[in-house]
C-alpha cells in the first residue's frame, strides 16, 4: 500500500524534530548547559585571537571586572526567578557605597560598623522594593523604576556630586580590591566573596523550602499560593536578601573602583541583567540557577575583555553584548515553547 505524500513528508522530518526536542528538554532541565559551552567557545576563539588573553595577568583582569556584576547578578537571579525585574539595582550598590563611606570618612566610624551598617540599609532598600511591589501589588519594573531615581538623587545628595575617595577610607572598605597570589594568578578578595555567596545562594535555593518556593512563585504564583506558599513572604524576603547582596556588591564596588562614587551606577543595571539572561535564567520566572549568573558574567568580561585585546571598539563591545542578549532570551522562547 502506498504511503500518502503528507505522511511521507511527516516521517522524513521526524528525526530532526525528534533531535530538536531531545536538545530542547536537557536545556530546559539543565539550563546551565548553554553558558557552558558559549564561555568555552568564546575562550577558545579568544586564546586563538589574542596570546594574552590566556596569561595569568589577564585573568586576573577579567575576574575582578565582574566581581561587582557577579555579586549584584546574584540578588538579581532571585528577583528574576520570582517573575520580576530589578532596575534600582546599580543604583541601589552605588547609595549603599555612599552611605558606607561617608559613614566611615566624616563620622570616623570603624571599618566593620560601616560595613555592618551598609548591610542593614542595602536590606532596608531591598525591603521597601518589595513592600511597594507586595503591598501596593505594582509591577516589579514599575516599582524600581521609580526607587532607582529616588536612590540616584539621595546618592547625589549625600556626596554633593562627588566622589569619596578610598584612601581616605579605613582599609576593610577597600579589602575587596586587595589581591592575594595563587599560583601565577593574582586573585582579588572580592572575587571570592563572589564565589562564597554563589555557594550559599545556589544550596539555599536548591536544599532548602525557602528555594522551593522561590521558584514555585516564579513558575505560577496563583497556583503556589494555592497550594498553601505564603507568596507575599517569599516575595518580601527575596528582595530583602537581594538587597543584602546589594550591599555586598557596594562592598565590592569601592573596592574596584577605589572609590565611592554616585557615576559608578552606570552600567550595573544592564550588566547584571546580562549576566543573569545569557547565564540561562528565565526572564519569565521560575527556571535558572546563580552558578548561571556567574558563567553570564564571566561571558561578559570575557567577550568585553577579549574584544578589547584584538583591537575593537567600546561601541562594538556593547553591540556583542547586546547581541549575546536577544540570542539568550530567543533560545529560552525556544526552550519553553517546547516545554509546554
Amino acid at each position: 500500500m502506498k504511503v500518502p505524500a503528507k505522511l511521507e513528508g511527516t516521517a522524513t522530518i521526524e528525526p530532526t524534530t525528534n533531535l530538536a526536542s531531545r536538545v530542547r528538554n536537557v536545556l530546559y532541565a539543565y539550563p546551565v548547559i548553554g553558558p557552558v559551552v558559549v564561555m568555552l567557545v568564546a575562550t577558545l576563539v579568544f586564546s586563538l585571537l589574542s596570546d594574552r588573553f590566556l596569561s595569568p595577568d589577564n585573568l586576573s583582569l577579567v575576574t575582578q571586572q565582574v566581581m561587582v556584576i557577579g555579586i549584584v547578578g546574584i540578588g538579581q537571579t532571585l528577583i528574576i526567578l520570582t517573575a520580576g525585574i530589578d532596575l534600582s539595582v546599580g543604583y541601589i550598590a552605588v547609595f549603599v557605597s555612599i552611605v558606607m563611606a561617608n559613614i566611615a570618612v566624616s563620622a570616623g566610624t570603624p571599618g566593620i560598623v560601616a560595613l555592618l551598617l551598609a548591610l542593614v540599609v542595602g536590606t532596608a532598600c531591598g525591603l521597601l522594593n518589595g513592600a511597594l511591589v507586595v503591598g501596593l501589588r505594582l509591577p516589579p519594573f514599575i516599582v524600581t523604576l521609580g526607587t532607582m531615581s529616588i536612590f540616584l538623587a539621595l546618592s547625589l545628595y549625600i556626596s554633593g556630586g562627588a566622589a569619596i575617595r578610598g584612601a581616605d577610607m579605613p582599609d576593610l572598605l577597600t579589602w575587596t580590591g586587595s589581591a592575594f597570589q595563587l599560583g601565577n594568578t593574582r586573585v582579588a578578595y572580592g572575587v571570592v566573596v563572589m564565589v562564597v555567596l554563589v555557594v550559599l545562594v545556589s544550596y539555599a535555593l536548591q536544599r532548602t523550602a525557602w528555594g522551593r518556593h522561590v521558584y514555585a512563585v516564579g513558575d505560577d504564583i496563583v497556583a503556589a499560593r494555592l497550594s498553601g506558599i505564603r507568596t507575599r513572604r517569599v516575595l518580601l524576603s527575596v528582595y530583602a536578601v537581594a538587597g543584602l547582596l546589594y550591599a555586598v556588591g557596594a562592598w565590592a564596588l569601592i573596592g574596584r573602583a577605589g572609590a565611592a562614587s554616585p557615576q559608578a551606577a552606570a552600567t550595573l543595571n544592564l550588566d547584571s541583567i546580562s549576566a543573569v539572561v545569557i547565564g540561562g535564567t528565565s526572564l519569565f520566572g521560575g527556571r535558572g540557577l546563580v552558578v548561571g549568573t556567574l558563567l553570564g558574567a564571566l561571558i561578559v568580561g570575557i567577550f568585553r575583555n577579549g574584544l578589547a585585546l584584538i583591537g575593537v571598539q567600546v561601541l562594538w563591545q556593547e553591540f556583542a553584548v547586546g547581541a549575546l542578549i536577544i540570542a539568550a532570551v530567543a533560545l529560552d522562547q525556544w526552550i519553553r515553547k517546547g516545554s509546554r
